[in-house]
């Protein structure tokens, strides 16, 4: 988070650098990543439910989802959940809150029409896990972040195409102003770039740790396994799901958009799912 907030300041300090408003640009960037990181904070699982569209469910709604789930809870130590529901025919979950007292599973209608029982509660193992190690505080944080960095690269690119630059400076001013805005357009075509393989890394890792972390929780590592190769065979992306908010769901939402297979490994949002059901069924 503290290498986060520098590199966000460091940015604009060079775009105010760049559009002659110097320390000021900077100083705003500063205060408005500190409210949207407290904001984050505290409202990241809503901007997020509310972004993918889901609804939350009661008990009476889906009662063996909520009892698998109660049931988790009861085995790991964790107060129950909030349970919501996205309407889409896609497989896939994931988990979003700040703490374990303020957490939310979200599982997707395709993910229940097609998991059996044994399936469905290796999957809700794993983003349990992902609550109980408070991935979804980081993870939550650093999706508004990211999304900040790009919001204030496209800020700069704006006032650079339309002019929106301070006039009093001189001659030397000028020089100094041009090289600047140099570094500010490379830093507005690079910075959303760094700051999304920053999270996409720490996903990554998280991805791991939940799938270990959960199969210790139903001691039945062919139930996440079996589940993970069905919600790979969907070969069709989530159009409701931003690149801010893929890396939430137990496997990337966004299938199908590869450009390559060592240039989009960059910018996976999850490990290789082979690779995890290897881990998981040589456990």
């Amino acid at each position: 988070m503290a290498l986060f907030m520098v590199f966000i300041t460091t940015v604009g300090f060079v775009f105010g650098k760049a559009t002659g408003y110097g320390m000021s640009y900077a100083g705003f960037a500063l205060i408005l990543a500190g409210v949207m990181s407290f904001g984050s904070y505290y409202y990241s699982d809503k901007i997020v439910l509310a972004s993918v569209g889901a609804q939350e469910i009661e008990k009476k709604d889906n009662p063996q989802l909520y009892n698998i789930i109660e049931n988790l809870c009861i085995g790991d130590g964790l107060p129950m959940t909030k349970v919501y529901v996205m309407d889409t025919d896609a497989p896939n979950a994931f988990s979003t809150g700040r703490d374990p007292k303020h957490a939310a599973v979200c599982v997707t209608t395709g993910i229940l029409q097609q998991l059996n029982k044994v399936e469905l509660e290796g999957v809700l193992a794993h983003e349990l896990s992902h609550i109980k190690d408070f991935d979804i505080r980081l993870m939550g944080i650093v999706a508004i972040l990211v999304g900040f960095v790009a919001i204030l690269a496209n800020i700069f690119m704006n006032q650079l195409w339309w002019g929106g630059f301070s006039r009093d400076r001189d001659r030397e001013g000028d020089n100094l102003q041009y090289i600047f805005i140099l570094i500010g357009i490379i830093l507005a075509i690079l910075s959303p770039i760094a700051a999304t393989l920053i999270q996409l890394a720490i996903s990554r890792k998280r991805e791991y740790l939940a799938d270990a972390a959960g199969v210790l929780l139903t001691r039945y590592p062919e139930g996440l396994a079996t589940a993970l190769e069905k919600i790979e065979k969907y070969k069709s992306p989530m159009p409701q799901v931003s690149n801010a908010t893929a890396q939430l769901f137990i496997e990337s939402p966004l299938k199908g958009e590869n450009l390559g297979n060592w240039f989009s490994g960059l910018f996976d949002t999850h490990p290789p799912i082979e690779d995890r059901i290897r881990i998981l069924r040589s456990m």
